[in-house]
């Protein structure tokens, strides 16, 4: 089976951007209610990594002197990040993208240039396979 069946396209996606601030992507988070995020980068579109709720929660602790105002001057590619939910390319095989999916709630999916295309969240998949052990 071909993984970009399960493709949600960049379009349809919730991203941010390397160079986007830390209160604008506490913003975006909080609208959309995510704990993790794709980051890719503004001029190329390479999928740059993952922020988490973690990962911002840990800047802030560790900045005595943050403030509202001093969040819009903090880049996103300035943030240390623990761990980046791993990419799969949009060639990659279905046993690929299980082994990614069983330790990431998304994987962003890129192409040959490494630009990101879009996410396959573990859900689509989970979904696919019960619906699939029903009919069997």
């Amino acid at each position: 089976m071909n993984i970009l069946f399960f493709l949600k396209p960049k379009g349809e996606c919730i991203y941010v951007y390397d160079d986007d601030s830390l209160r604008d992507v506490l913003d975006v988070m909080e609208k959309n209610r995510y704990a993790s995020i794709p980051m890719i980068s503004r001029t190329t579109g390479a999928y740059r990594g993952t922020i988490t709720e973690g990962d911002l929660l840990w800047y802030i602790k560790n900045s005595c002197d943050l403030s509202l105002h001093n969040a819009e001057e903090v880049r996103m590619k300035d943030i240390r990040r623990y761990r980046d939910n791993q990419p799969v390319n949009a060639g990659a095989k279905m046993e690929d993208l299980i082994s990614k999916v069983v330790q990431q709630n998304f994987v962003p999916v890129i192409d040959g240039q490494k630009c990101f295309i879009g996410i396959i969240t573990r859900k689509n998949v989970i979904e696919y396979l019960c619906e699939k052990k029903e009919k069997q």
